[in-house]
């Protein structure tokens, strides 16, 4: 059991401000510097940027539910009013019941009393703050680079447990170039529609492991878009210059999908193309198949490198990508945390401190149970004097004399049987 974090007094948890935007690029800049969260500090600058352009349309849109709600949710942590730490959360599934940190930043020369780590103690502050905050969670998730020990123990600190290893890769341009010459073999090649997310929750469903399953806990509708949502992502792709093309293959026999695509392509090539790849376990075949055929697709814009990410519990992809020549850029560890530690630390108290008469007062007896022959003849026992004894145990051994005179039957008994004799 985690032990209960002291107080602390000198240090502020809220919502961000427009004004501590400046204070957060600093502390993007020193982990930086550091080289630490390589991928996703560079993703958070650019999100930073735009957050300054729309930040009140954004604060207006996060006041009711849309798309738009949760685009940069984020708390920090003032000390003395300084920003000495910031983290930004979001839901991962539509229902909310699983959300994703997607960051966690700590000024290292913040002074904390009693702690001899900074980092640790205001990184748990900050994290302890969402987990008590946002109710509706019951599971949280996130990624770590392995390389990163200080946050891999500032996370299992505060019970995060690993689930799986994911691997980015990144294809070079002259290796989509390769993968182009190649014709695929895709004769059930359909678009994405909301018709087609039964089949989708299907495959999403087959290809990961139960736990992971449960962790994500996606439903039939995390795979639809309605009309509020498509106009939203429309709006969006235009202010960042990105264009979405979506595929999977239908397997008429089983009547199913066996594999899906999804490629978010730059524009104006000064952000990489992210794909998005989910095959059938039973149909690896299809990896060059979706591979050439994403390529195709990505020949149509700017010359461009391709990044997509594959987990150890798919060893296939990772066997094709090393045969192409793709680049290792990033490795990470994918954690979640359940509710079994919120509840743990919402009653902060040890095993020891229970009374077990206080446990098991359910288990004790509304009323006097029935006594037993045994327990009867032992109370008789105990009110007969010492010098009946011997005569008690006489009686006992005859079966047909009374054992007392309060037995009422004997006193009705024939006269011979009350003698003792048979006949």
């Amino acid at each position: 059991m985690n032990p209960c974090l002291p107080q602390k007094t000198n240090i502020v948890i809220r919502s961000v401000q427009y004004r501590d935007l400046e204070a957060i690029s600093k502390l993007c800049a020193e982990a930086s510097v550091a080289q630490e969260y390589s991928c996703s500090i560079d993703e958070l600058a650019r999100q930073l940027e735009k957050v300054r352009t729309w930040y009140r349309p954004l604060k207006f849109l996060s006041v009711f539910p849309n798309p738009f709600r949760y685009e940069f949710c984020a708390y920090v942590a003032e000390q003395e009013r300084q920003i000495v730490g910031m983290i930004q959360v979001a839901p991962f599934n539509r229902t909310r019941s699983t959300w994703r940190v997607e960051r966690v930043l700590v000024d290292p020369t913040a002074q904390t009393p009693g702690s001899d780590s900074a980092t640790g103690d205001i990184g748990s502050q900050l994290l302890r703050h969402c987990f008590e905050t946002i109710l509706d969670a019951s599971t949280w998730l996130l990624e770590v680079n392995i390389h990163h020990k200080s946050a891999l123990a500032l996370y299992r600190q505060n019970g995060f447990q690993p689930l799986a290893q994911l691997t980015y890769w990144e294809i070079a341009p002259e290796f989509l170039e390769k993968l182009t010459q190649h014709e695929p073999d895709l004769p059930n090649l359909l678009s994405v529609s909301n018709s087609e997310a039964q089949l989708l929750y299907q495959l999403d469903t087959v290809s990961m492991p139960p736990l992971l399953r449960q962790v994500f806990d996606r439903q039939i509708h995390d795979f639809k878009a309605s009309i509020v949502t498509s106009f939203f992502t429309r709006v969006k792709q235009w202010f960042s210059h990105t264009d979405s093309v979506a595929g999977y293959v239908f397997e008429p026999q089983r009547k199913a999908a066996i594999g899906y695509f999804h490629v978010r392509i730059c524009r104006d090539g000064k952000q990489p193309n992210i794909a998005q790849l989910t095959v059938h376990p039973a149909y690896t075949w299809l990896y060059p198949e979706l591979f050439s055929q994403m390529a195709r697709i990505t020949q149509n814009y700017p010359s461009n490198s391709l990044q997509i990410a594959s987990s150890d519990y798919q060893p296939e992809r990772e066997e094709f990508l090393e045969q192409l020549g793709a680049e290792r850029i990033e490795h990470t560890i994918l954690m979640s945390r359940s509710v079994w530690h919120k509840l743990r630390e919402a009653k902060p108290m040890s095993l020891e401190g229970l009374q077990l008469a206080d446990v098991l007062q359910s288990l004790k007896p509304s009323r006097q149970p029935v006594p037993s022959r045994i327990e009867w003849l032992k109370s008789l026992s105990k009110k007969i004097p010492a010098s009946a004894k011997p005569d008690l145990a006489q009686s006992v051994s005859t079966p047909n004399c009374s054992l007392s005179d309060d037995a009422g039957p004997s006193s009705e008994l024939p006269d011979t049987q009350q003698n003792g004799h048979q006949y």
